[in-house]
């Protein structure tokens, strides 16, 4: 049995991300520790191993601002006219399943998967969809981390293939790259120069419609069999979330 890591670091990343997209990671050392058991508790070095304290973190972070999965409430306040779950009341057993890799990395930056490319990547697989399968799109995006590049490069998937996957059982799937959509900053321009509400964030918005969550900020999805593994995603019970954190990850049968 073998485990690959699917999640990105929780880390500082002010020299590369956006202000609006910024993970804050603060480390308080054993030296500060010990001030921290002295004031609370009263006792100084004399009374701890090595006169050290505890070590602490402490994280500032959207939902979103590392490997997540995204909740119905995200994409929108009703699924089909009924209210939206939030990530707390999605059922563990979405999360765990029979994982299966979709390959678009051959895509343009700007583009997004149709219905036809997945079906491509699929037949050259020799994979035949099933219900509950978490499918995973790699686009190869990961290479980008840690640049600003990261946060404005696809490809994405069309809400025409996010439909299709939804259509065939698909509650779970994800991508290696920061968002589901295509590009936003190219799906902007095209949806101010068309004047359309149906372009930006499209993909997303197929939530309205349909029940379903995506994963976001994967990683390693080139270190992946096309299928034969299991995806473990179970996401931080964030009340009343919109996304929770998650460490995802992928159990191999075989070496």
């Amino acid at each position: 049995m073998r485990f690959v890591d699917l999640s990105v670091p929780l880390e500082n990343d002010r020299d590369w991300a956006p202000w609006w997209a910024r993970t804050r990671v603060k480390r308080q050392s054993h030296r500060f520790g010990k001030w921290v058991m002295r004031l609370l508790f009263g006792v100084t070095g004399k009374h701890l191993p090595g006169g050290l304290g505890w070590a602490n973190d402490e994280i500032k972070l959207s939902t979103h601002g590392t490997t997540h999965v995204d909740a119905p409430w995200h994409y929108a306040p009703t699924v089909a006219g009924q209210p939206a779950r939030t990530i707390d009341r999605m059922p563990l057993d979405w999360f765990h399943g029979p994982g299966v890799v979709v390959d678009i990395s051959h895509l343009d930056a700007n583009g997004a998967a149709s219905v036809a490319d997945l079906e491509h990547a699929l037949a050259g697989a020799r994979h035949e969809l099933q219900p509950r399968e978490i499918v995973l799109i790699r686009t190869g995006n990961d290479r980008l981390l840690g640049q600003p590049e990261y946060f404005h490069t696809g490809p994405g998937v069309s809400p025409e293939a996010t439909r299709w996957l939804i259509e065939r059982g698909v509650r779970v799937m994800g991508i290696d790259s920061w968002g589901w959509d295509a590009p936003l900053r190219h799906q902007a321009r095209l949806a101010k120069s068309a004047g359309r509400d149906d372009v930006f964030w499209a993909a997303h918005y197929v939530g309205a419609e349909r029940e379903y969550c995506h994963m976001e900020r994967l990683a390693n999805l080139g270190a992946l069999p096309p299928d034969g593994f299991t995806v473990c995603a179970f996401p931080l019970k964030v009340a009343g979330g919109s996304a929770g954190p998650a460490r995802v990850i992928a159990i191999l049968d075989r070496e």
